[in-house]
């Protein structure tokens, strides 16, 4: 990770939970969740989370790529989700 992800501005999926509630009507930080770009699965309220911008960005733990942003505006909220994938189901 690089050393801004070391600050005490860096919390996890779980500090956003209320926001995602509000979005999706449920708890969605037990929900699983695939970084688009290296693959690794882990819950929302697992992912890195950043809060103290103009909106909210949740990072992949292991490559720290972006996999969800939400913005909130007078006009609605936008959340942009291109970098998250819905795992496959685990083989039975």
């Amino acid at each position: 990770m690089t050393e801004a992800m070391d600050d005490d501005l860096v919390l996890d999926g779980n500090a956003v939970a209320g926001t995602l509630a509000e979005i999706y009507g449920d708890d969605m930080t037990t929900v699983l969740a695939e970084c688009a770009s290296c693959g690794k699965v882990d819950h929302v309220g697992g992912l890195l989370a950043f809060v103290h911008a103009p909106g909210i960005v949740l990072r992949c733990t292991a490559c720290a790529t972006v996999m969800i942003r939400i913005v909130q505006t007078p006009k609605g909220t936008f959340v942009d989700v291109r970098g998250k994938r819905i795992p496959a189901p685990p083989k039975s």
